[in-house]
């Protein structure tokens, strides 16, 4: 009985661990100083809808190859339901480097 209870135990743990989705595990990406700085400022700003540039409450990013103007200008006058971040809220630099951020997503999906 106590051996039956253990291996359904076991059974039931390993088979409802949590299968892996996304890109497979490799080397760490490497990311430039621009690209780091708007990695942290999406984390801020734009991770809650879009995370890790996927689909959330917003669609995902990551897979839409959009010239770096068309992002710009989305994120300085916002897109939907998307608000607008004015020259208080992010400084053109770091406009740019989530722009710089979002392309370098675009690139490890190809």
């Amino acid at each position: 009985m106590r051996t039956t209870l253990l291996a359904v135990l076991a059974f039931t743990t390993l088979a409802c661990g949590p299968a892996r989705r996304g890109p497979p595990f490799g080397a760490p990406r490497q990311f430039t100083e621009q690209e780091q700085e708007g990695r942290v400022l999406f984390m801020r700003h734009c991770n809650q809808c879009h995370p890790g540039g996927a689909a959330g409450l917003g669609p995902a990013i990551n897979n839409k190859p959009l010239p770096s103007v068309a992002m710009r200008t989305q994120i300085r006058h916002g897109v939907g339901a998307m608000p607008a971040f004015t020259d208080e809220m992010l400084d053109d630099a770091q406009v740019d480097a989530i722009v710089a951020f979002l392309n370098e997503l675009q690139e490890e999906k190809d």
